[in-house]
């Protein structure tokens, strides 16, 4: 299970990552599909950490605007038919560097000021203990018996 700390860094890792992949600008953002995925993808990643995060961590640091990176991430897994590119690229270039400073202030508080290790920006293999196929199927299963009880 991941602690919060580990979540904090999670959301620096893959800002780092957009970063890492947005830094030609716009257009070339605009111009290659693989890094509109990969950034997307980042994004989600992003709040989902968020979402996981304890609640003491989003009451001690509401300068983050907590809800509004997951209610991003809601939208990206469930709307992405309507994801307006313009939007994640502002996202991107605009909030995205506060956000970074804001979550690394917060890290510092959390774990005692000191820099994330390796160890701890990276996730350890774990093997998995059931298929891929098998796991697809159980949540299938699970999503089709809340929608039997929703109707």
């Amino acid at each position: 299970m991941r602690d919060d700390r580990q979540r904090l860094v999670d959301i620096l890792d893959a800002i780092d990552r957009i970063r890492r992949h947005t830094g030609a600008g716009r257009a070339a953002f605009e111009g290659d599909e693989l890094i509109q995925v990969w950034v997307l993808h980042h994004l989600q990643l992003i709040g989902e950490a968020a979402r996981r995060l304890s609640e003491e961590v989003r009451t001690r640091h509401p300068e983050i605007p907590w809800a509004a990176i997951v209610a991003l991430r809601n939208f990206l897994v469930h709307d992405y038919f309507a994801v307006n590119l313009d939007i994640v690229w502002k996202v991107v270039d605009r909030d995205l560097p506060a956000l970074r400073n804001q979550v690394e202030a917060a890290l510092k508080e959390h774990g005692g000021g000191r820099p994330p290790s390796v160890s701890e920006r990276s996730r350890p293999y774990q093997p998995a203990r059931e298929s891929f196929t098998a796991a697809a199927e159980r949540v299938l299963e699970k999503n089709a018996e809340l929608y039997r009880r929703l109707a």
